[in-house]
């Protein structure tokens, strides 16, 4: 994109990160960070970038003063960064008020091929052209060329102050006006109390304050144009229908406190296999005992309508969409409606695995149609056991390994060659594991991320305001912080997508597709599978067509103070 800012339009590239977690382990987790964040700056060589950072500067401030400051540096000097001849950086560094902290941090970067840029002066009410690299911190109240608040305290929790609030910024490229907002709601403080009604207190929390950031940059006191609010909303998975759904077989215990008869635990059992236990939830506990069902198909295998509980296959056996030939159900499954049509799980039959391409995990004589035949997922994984190689492989490694592999003759279309690029003949080709969207990939909601998303409803009250692109990642929150284990979630809270790009519905209008109406809007996270921190960075990639959305009259002559 970089290089020429064509008439075509501006390349725009929109990350939020909370980056808490860096400041407590600079040293390894600041290098992953910056190496995936450069590296997808990169790829996709924006012209006009801008980074929302929450929590900046982690959880004590005033000791991670110097850590922040090499930070901010390395953004602002790197090689990777040095065709961006313009910047400005905005850093809430005021931690000694705490009616006014925020601790939020919006970078923006400039390609030194864009030529007219512009930012509005919110006091003076007029565009300045943007120029040099400004760096503005501690009192941010007095800075004109943003907008930022602290929410009320009645907004807080028992109306205890926290880092939350918002960050406002407007912007003039080719000739289109637009608003970007960092933000910060409220989280989750117990997952006991969030799981107790639905959807939770916490959420009309969240509700109330983001509906006050809404209305605040569409009131009466500038002229509105399109907006982009993307930060750590602290959207939550709706708790109480994500336990039901996940425990709907288990029975709960309850476990209270001594002395004040206060719920301090509940364990969720399987009624039968020895009564093991499948989740355990504290305040801030979410113990699942399968992290898979958020991590790689998110659900799919349980998150779906149970069907009959007497023929289920112990491989947790799935058909992938589209692949409604026959269902994974022995012959004799009672099931009116097969399984295949929900998507459901079967146990059916005492196989634990699939086997090679050619056989089924049936019983011998139970099902006519291989699974293999039927396009059959191993618990939404794409695994397959290689009888020849002795090893599982998911289809990600399996790509990655091949280079570009290729369907053996005669084998079903899910199938691809394990042989690697130089496999010659193809009629000789080794075992072979199924294939299709690469889990995580998914361009639209009917990908395997659905049924996790169908949990995901904070955002359906602001619909007639905010627009999102489908999502296509896993949950942002809350990954491990050992910088050993980058796609590891902690068991603290339920994952969830907390980091999101929205944008109000006339924004929409400034996303340029090309002529041949090939997608070029990417809306994904950063670094599956380095550790980030607790939370995974989240991007939106597009292009602002020359004149797109609501122009800016005679912005050179009237608005602009050179």
């Amino acid at each position: 994109m970089a290089g020429k800012a064509a008439a075509a339009g501006a390349g725009v590239l929109l990350v939020t990160a909370n980056v808490g977690s860096l400041f407590d382990d600079p040293e390894n987790l600041q290098k992953n960070w910056l190496r995936e964040f450069y590296q997808v700056v990169h790829a996709h060589k924006p012209h006009f970038m801008a980074l929302h950072c929450q929590e900046f500067g982690g959880k004590n401030y005033e000791a991670s003063m110097s850590h922040v400051d090499k930070f901010v540096k390395e953004l602002l000097s790197s090689d990777a960064m040095k065709d961006y001849n313009r910047a400005r950086v905005y850093l809430d560094e005021n931690y000694k008020s705490q009616e006014h902290f925020t601790a939020l941090g919006s970078f923006y970067f400039l390609h030194e091929s864009l030529k007219n840029i512009y930012q509005f002066d919110f006091k003076a009410k007029k565009y300045k052209k943007v120029t040099g690299k400004e760096i503005y911190s501690d009192t941010l109240e007095s800075t004109p060329m943003l907008e930022k608040e602290k929410f009320p305290q009645d907004y807080f929790p028992e109306c205890k102050w926290s880092r939350k609030g918002f960050i406002r910024t407007r912007w003039c490229i080719t000739d289109c006006a637009f608003d970007l907002v960092n933000i910060h709601l409220f989280h989750d403080a117990s997952n006991l109390i969030a799981w107790e009604t639905s959807p939770s207190v916490y959420s009309g929390i969240r509700h109330k304050a983001l509906g006050y950031v809404l209305d605040r940059i569409i009131d009466q006191r500038f002229e509105k144009v399109s907006y982009f609010v993307f930060g750590d909303f602290n959207f939550r998975l709706d708790a109480k229908a994500v336990v039901e759904t996940l425990c709907a077989k288990a029975t709960m215990q309850t476990i209270r406190a001594a002395d004040t008869n206060e719920v301090v635990k509940l364990i969720f059992r399987e009624s039968d296999n020895d009564r093991k236990v499948m989740l355990q939830l504290e305040k801030k506990l979410f113990d699942y005992f399968n992290q898979d069902v958020f991590r790689d198909n998110n659900g799919t295998a349980v998150l779906k309508e149970k069907c009959c509980g007497k023929h289920r296959l112990k491989s947790f056996s799935l058909l992938l969409p589209g692949a409604a030939s026959s269902s994974p159900h022995c012959q004799q499954c009672p099931q009116a409606e097969p399984c295949w049509v929900k998507g459901v799980p079967c146990l059916a039959c005492p196989s634990t695995h699939l086997l090679a391409p050619g056989s089924s995990p049936h019983k011998e004589g139970t099902n006519l149609n291989p699974c293999w035949k039927r396009n059959i997922s191993v618990f939404g994984v794409w695994k397959f056991p290689m009888t020849l190689r002795g090893a599982w492989l998911s289809v990600r490694e399996a790509r990655r390994m091949t280079g570009a592999p290729h369907t053996p003759p005669g084998a079903h279309p899910a199938f691809v060659c394990l042989c690697g690029p130089a496999c010659s003949p193809k009629d000789s080709c080794q075992p072979s594991l199924p294939h299709g969207p690469r889990l995580g990939e998914s361009s639209t909601h009917n990908g395997s991320f659905a049924q996790l998303l169908e949990f995901d409803r904070e955002l359906s009250v602001f619909k007639d305001r905010l627009y999102e692109l489908d999502i296509s990642f896993p949950p942002s929150y809350p990954y491990s912080e050992d910088s050993s284990q980058g796609r590891q979630y902690m068991n603290t809270r339920c994952p969830a997508w907390c980091d999101r790009i929205l944008m109000s519905h006339s924004a929409k209008e400034l996303i340029l597709k090309s002529e041949n109406d090939e997608k070029i809007v990417i809306y994904d996270h950063i670094g599956p599978n380095v550790c980030m921190g607790d939370h995974k960075p989240v991007f939106l990639s597009f292009r602002i067509a020359a004149g797109a959305g609501k122009p800016i009259a005679n912005v050179h002559k009237c608005c602009v103070v050179q």
